[in-house]
């Protein structure tokens, strides 16, 4: 999605992956294959092109490193390491005065006993590096659990967060420019099933307040980071509507995956002209919208039937050209926009249903 509205904006686009024929190779001019661990493809690749920008946050340091020696890279490296490590991240977020849940570093198993008594049970185990879609988490409800959860870890450096009692979860989805420039795209509320989003609709629905304080948040958190290109802040809102920051993501994001229809300029097109150092785009919302991910398991019987999802003339279709669909792993999604955003959430919803 990345390459293609780069394409657009008449960008040749380059693409370094470890494997072959990725989403982005596919509509790319060049694909590099080769191990992040390769530095010195990572230099050559980076000789080639005039600025590097991520797909994924789970990019060795090193490799950061290699690539910014001969070219620009945004987000800068130190954004990467900061956002690939869940405690890294928390200490970030709560020295600077963001609001996070009650978290302590585990290195071992006398370190989780103690942090259970020290913020309470129940809480939610977590590695601390290269975790995503609830891989690497375990909760704890009672003392008897703490072995297993630990077990579980396998030995890594973990996080204990005090669990939230949430109303609904968001994002705020948003882009910085290289001058400071800011915009965002308000507030995003995101559905999961099994730990992975499902469903995101927008506008979410939440009081003035909240929409205010979440979207001045995103641009102090992006202020504070010097951030350049697309950021998304994930956010619980708790009853008494708090909102605490349970994670950054620092590039498009899948609650963001609704602008590609939605607004003036999508998430993707604003993450191509902040790293090029173009002016940022307008992030209005044509109307109302909804965005329904695609996973795997829809191709357990077989390929799904896409004329059925798209007799609705509302509804539009997005395929990654993933080769393998596998459980859990997101394939492509579907949008539609509405008078209202549940009117838009049900619309993707029951074309999903018809696969």
């Amino acid at each position: 999605m990345f390459a293609i509205e780069a394409r657009k904006l008449g960008y040749r686009v380059h693409t370094f992956s470890p494997e072959s024929d990725t989403p982005t190779g596919q509509v790319a001019d060049i694909e590099t294959t080769a191990s992040y661990a390769d530095l010195d493809a990572v230099r050559t690749f980076a000789r080639s092109v005039d600025v590097i920008t991520f797909e994924f946050e789970n990019v060795l340091s090193a490799t950061v490193e290699a690539a910014a020696e001969s070219t620009l890279v945004h987000p800068r490296g130190e954004i990467l390491h900061t956002t690939q490590n869940r405690l890294r991240e928390k200490i970030f977020l709560s020295t600077n005065g963001f609001p996070v849940t009650p978290f302590r570093r585990i290195k071992a198993i006398d370190d989780l006993f103690r942090a259970a008594d020290e913020i309470g049970l129940p809480g939610v185990l977590k590695t601390a590096g290269f975790g995503y879609d609830g891989k690497g988490q375990a909760k704890i409800s009672a003392r008897g659990e703490i072995d297993t959860a630990y077990a579980a870890m396998n030995g890594q450096d973990a996080v204990l967060e005090a669990f939230v009692y949430f109303e609904k979860e968001v994002s705020v989805v948003c882009a910085r420019g290289i001058d400071g420039e800011f915009t965002s795209y308000g507030v995003i509320e995101n559905r999961h099933a099994n730990h992975i989003l499902d469903v995101s609709f927008a506008p979410a629905i939440v009081s003035e307040q909240v929409f205010n304080e979440a979207t001045e948040l995103a641009r102090n958190i992006a202020e504070t980071l010097r951030y350049v290109g697309t950021l998304c802040i994930e956010f619980f809102l708790t009853k008494d509507e708090k909102l605490i920051v349970n994670e950054l993501a620092p590039r498009p994001h899948n609650s963001g995956h609704l602008t590609f229809d939605a607004c003036v300029t999508s998430q993707f097109e604003q993450q191509v002209r902040a790293v090029c150092g173009l002016s940022l785009g307008s992030s209005e919302f044509h109307r109302p919208a909804a965005m329904a991910n695609l996973l795997g398991d829809l191709w357990k019987n077989g390929e799904p039937d896409w004329a059925a999802a798209l007799r609705d003339p509302n509804v539009k279709l997005h395929l990654y050209g993933k080769a393998e669909p596998k459980p859990g792993r997101k394939m492509g999604h579907l949008t539609a926009m509405a008078a209202s955003a549940d009117v838009a959430a049900k619309t993707v919803t029951d074309a999903r249903n018809r696969l």
